[in-house]
């Protein structure tokens, strides 16, 4: 399996709904890098994943959606826990109906499965992968 991972970062606030939480509870910040990486069995006719370009766009473009927001205030994530794992599988949906969208070009179209990783911070990570 060939992959290809492209990152940028995204900063948002939010809050936590339970005693699980602790401070946690309390709006605060978090700034992710994020990591989404591209899979497929076999290279394109250019030897190529996907466009690393249009890769890099798209995942910009989907962060974009949530930087510098409250995800409190978004109605999607009304009476949900915004953690680092539920953003890594809101992430991946995005991304994933971008390339169905054809977002990724015709290469997009041959990737087989997507992984997104959040990075909390250099110690703590969150990841969601999937197929397409």
């Amino acid at each position: 399996m060939f992959s290809l991972t492209v990152r940028d970062h995204m900063m948002i606030a939010h809050s936590f709904n339970s005693d699980t939480f602790g401070p946690a509870q309390k709006l605060h910040g978090a700034t992710y890098v994020v990591d989404v990486t591209f899979k497929r069995p076999e290279l394109d006719h250019d030897d190529l994943v996907v466009d690393i370009g249009l890769a890099s766009e798209t995942l910009k473009r989907v962060l974009g959606e949530f930087t510098l927001n409250n995800l409190d205030d978004m109605p999607a994530f009304k009476g949900r826990n915004t953690t680092t794992e539920f953003m890594a599988k809101i992430v991946f949906d995005r991304v994933a109906h971008a390339i169905r969208e054809g977002g990724l070009g015709e290469g997009g179209r041959h990737l087989t499965a997507l992984t997104v990783t959040l990075h909390e911070s250099h110690v703590a990570w969150a990841s969601y992968e999937g197929g397409l």
